[in-house]
């Protein structure tokens, strides 16, 4: 470790410096990971066949409808647990 550096150090107080250099290495390698795994997740996708168009605009209907919202009826929403 070059001497400058260590005189920085020293002169910051009392700081664990293992324990901070314990919590970046941790934090950096679980970035990485989480980089490689997107990475491979991006892979995987690209592969997968297109879906139809119809397809896919039939799935989002499904689903919007099946969110119905209170907000858009007359019914109180005090009372149903809702707000």
């Amino acid at each position: 470790m070059p001497r400058r550096l260590r005189e920085k150090m020293d002169s910051l107080g009392n700081i664990n410096w293992s324990e901070e250099v314990r919590r970046f290495l941790e934090e950096r390698v679980e970035e990485l990971h989480r980089r490689k795994v997107l990475e491979e997740v991006h892979r995987v996708v690209e592969q997968l066949p297109e879906v139809p168009r119809e397809i896919v605009t039939r799935y989002v209907r499904k689903d919007r409808d099946s969110h119905w919202c209170f907000s858009t009826s007359k019914v109180p929403l005090k009372g149903r647990g809702l707000r």
